[in-house]
């Protein structure tokens, strides 16, 4: 089954068109709600963090590391996951796959070019969608994570989307359902947060070059320190119905420790006649 754009549908994704007022207010009142309870969870005892494996990383009363705070990916993924040249528009950059390699099959290489070709107008971004795992990510707008001994949640400054990982031990929802953000859940492995995502549906790509999935895409997630102010970020791409393999991308998350930094909004909504529609919508005079 199929969401609507505007329709909250996960208990780990607020799936919704983020211009309207009611869904700010949820996405402000889940920021203050996980926030202060991530609070309570922090200020762990001076003895447990001399046990630390990695010195100096945040941890949470239960020795787990602590990732709250306000992070952003520096590179050019979103525009192209592997080594690209500088376009009209398009930073130049190295790519963050593994290899530099992306295993499509053969009729899926073929759509993905023809993605390529007319991304101006095919691209789910250009038409304000959520931007799906991993591509939230790597957009480059800062986000959020408040953390608790059983909950992980992500607040991104793109569209106020929002993602909850529970770590709780609980399993995804039976059967397949289509959400744009899927369902996450996580579990530890030693110090290293990693975080199943299924449940997808096929309408998000993967960055503006057309690089795409199906419904059945799973992704793997995996958090874990460098030092404090940096993250290293991997997500493993599973596609039966696309690749012939398995691939990973990885990049740092990289702390935003600028006085006052906060999320901030970006409505993409808002400028959607400017922006985000056809070349023909965007010269009409309102």
């Amino acid at each position: 089954m199929r969401d609507p754009v505007s329709t909250p549908l996960s208990p780990s994704t607020r799936d919704a068109a983020s211009g309207a007022p009611g869904n700010r207010l949820v996405h402000r009142l889940l920021t203050a709600t996980v926030v202060a309870a991530a609070v309570a969870a922090l200020a762990v005892p001076v003895g447990l963090g001399a046990q630390s494996p990695t010195a100096g990383v945040p941890r949470l009363r239960d020795g787990h590391p602590d990732f709250s705070g306000i992070w952003q990916v520096m590179s050019t993924a979103s525009w192209n996951l592997q080594d690209h040249a500088a376009e009209k528009d398009v930073p130049a950059g190295l790519g963050v796959v593994d290899g530099n390699d992306i295993p499509y099959q053969p009729w899926a290489l073929a759509k993905k070019k023809s993605n390529a070709a007319s991304r101006a107008t095919l691209d789910p971004e250009t038409k304000c969608y959520l931007p799906g795992v991993p591509r939230i990510t790597y957009m480059p707008f800062p986000f959020q994570i408040a953390q608790t001994p059983k909950s992980f949640a992500l607040l991104y400054e793109y569209v106020h989307a929002a993602r909850m990982v529970f770590v709780d031990g609980s399993q995804h929802p039976p059967g397949h359902i289509d959400w744009w953000m899927g369902d996450s859940r996580g579990q530890w492995e030693g110090d290293t947060l990693v975080v199943d995502v299924v449940d997808f549906n096929e309408e998000t790509w993967f960055d503006r070059a057309g690089n795409f999935h199906s419904d059945a895409l799973h992704v793997v997630e995996r958090y874990s320190f460098i030092d404090h102010d940096h993250v290293n970020y991997e997500a493993t791409i599973e596609d039966p119905k696309v690749f012939t393999r398995p691939w990973k991308i990885q990049m740092p998350l990289y702390r935003r420790i600028e006085k006052n930094v906060q999320v901030l909004e970006y409505e993409c909504y808002a400028f959607d006649k400017q922006f985000h529609g056809t070349p023909q919508e965007s010269r009409r005079t309102p």
